[in-house]
């Protein structure tokens, strides 16, 4: 079963996450399928970086986001959004949508931090 989960990254007492698409069975670090996204939440506000077409890609085709992830895209509204997308609305459209969200959490993060 295909997970959708956390990966720590970082030095030791200053993690970081990235958003990955990786197999149940692999270590938290270890083997993963591809990278959707960036976590910090050691900045204030929170830095989150997205690639929302490609998580729709996965959750439409079974991966379930763990309960830490389900949080982080809650907050965010990446699942009312995906819940949207299975009702036929276009993934594009909901794509900037997000970005337009997660400008609004951190609006002084830099352009180049929001997803694209």
């Amino acid at each position: 079963m295909v997970r959708i989960r956390l990966r720590r990254v970082g030095l030791k007492g200053q993690p970081s996450y990235r958003i990955v698409a990786a197999d149940k069975e692999n270590a938290r670090d270890g083997r993963f399928l591809e990278i959707l996204g960036f976590y910090n939440p050691r900045t204030n506000p929170s830095t989150l970086n997205i690639k929302e077409e490609r998580v729709y890609h996965w959750m439409k085709n079974g991966a379930q986001p763990t309960e830490s992830v389900a949080q982080v895209f809650k907050t965010v509204g990446v699942m009312d959004r995906f819940d949207r997308f299975k009702k036929g609305e276009a993934a594009d459209v909901l794509a900037k949508e997000g970005v337009e969200a997660i400008a609004k959490l951190a609006p002084k993060a830099k352009k180049s931090a929001v997803a694209q």
